[in-house]
């Protein structure tokens, strides 16, 4: 079955009574968390959209982006998802909350890995209790009939809803990666917890070569690149997504640092990594 291009859609239209402030305007790392989410989405969708209230628009938050705004406040997320499914119904979407401030690259990479198109939803088993988790999840396109039907029975909760289709569904690679942030508290210890040396050490500067047809697809020869990726394989994985680069890793070899290396070995900060395509002739 071919797969429907996929769009990207951050939920940032909820009220964040408990936090009390604007949830989408918290900084971990010194980035704000809606301008992370959708960082993470640039290198995986073909566009991205910020899912809003009809007030909030012009928003210095939102304003940024592409908005979709929900057709009914009080309908929450299942809102905001059927409204982006409405608005290209013909997409499927990848959908994040905007405070799921533990989300990494490699578990995005992952839910891509396992989606099944012919299914309505991909998704990940909540740790807790094994339901689906609808807020980090890739609908496809005929997804969109049965939440407005959903909707039109006076139902609101997405997991609910795929508590009971056709949904594939994952385990977590990163058991904290869906955590997510409501009060200030539970943002105190997210930011201690994520500006610590041991959670810093995760984000790497590296240095990137290309060389013939990668350089080709990539359209550049080098770049320097901010990265959760710990090997590798686990990079050239997210630069394919990122470029879409068409040879597959068994077919090249990895250098870092100038000497050719194993794509399973930890990478470090500051790093240099050439990929390699096999060199034609005789």
């Amino acid at each position: 079955m071919s797969a429907a291009q996929l769009y990207g859609l951050v939920l940032a239209g909820g009220r964040s009574r408990r936090m009390q402030r604007d949830k989408a305007g918290l900084e971990y790392a010194g980035r704000p968390q809606l301008a992370r989410a959708m960082d993470l989405l640039a290198p995986l969708t073909a566009r991205r959209f910020v899912s809003v209230r009809a007030d909030q628009p012009l928003d210095p938050q939102r304003a940024a982006y592409d908005t979709i705004a929900d057709r009914a406040p009080e309908l929450g997320p299942i809102g905001g998802i059927g409204a982006a499914l409405q608005a290209h119904p013909d997409r499927a979407w990848l959908v994040l909350a905007c405070d799921l401030p533990f989300l990494d690259a490699a578990t995005l990479q992952h839910l891509l890995a396992h989606r099944a198109p012919e299914r309505l939803a991909t998704a990940y088993r909540s740790r807790f209790d094994g339901l689906p988790e609808p807020l980090c999840a890739i609908f496809e396109p005929r997804s969109g009939g049965q939440i407005e039907a959903w909707i039109a029975q006076g139902r609101k909760c997405p997991r609910a809803l795929l508590s009971q289709a056709d949904v594939e569904l994952l385990d977590l690679p990163n058991p904290r990666a869906l955590d997510n942030v409501n009060t200030a508290e539970e943002y105190a210890t997210a930011s201690a917890a994520l500006d610590s040396p041991a959670h810093a050490g995760t984000r790497r500067r590296l240095h990137i070569r290309y060389f013939a047809l990668l350089r080709e697809q990539a359209g550049r020869s080098a770049e320097e690149l901010e990265t959760q990726a710990g090997t590798p394989q686990e990079l050239y994985e997210e630069l394919r997504q990122r470029h879409g680069l068409t040879l597959a890793a068994q077919f090249l070899r990895v250098a870092v640092n100038d000497e050719f290396g194993d794509w399973r070995a930890p990478l470090n900060d500051g790093d240099t990594v050439a990929f390699l395509p096999p060199v034609a002739g005789g």
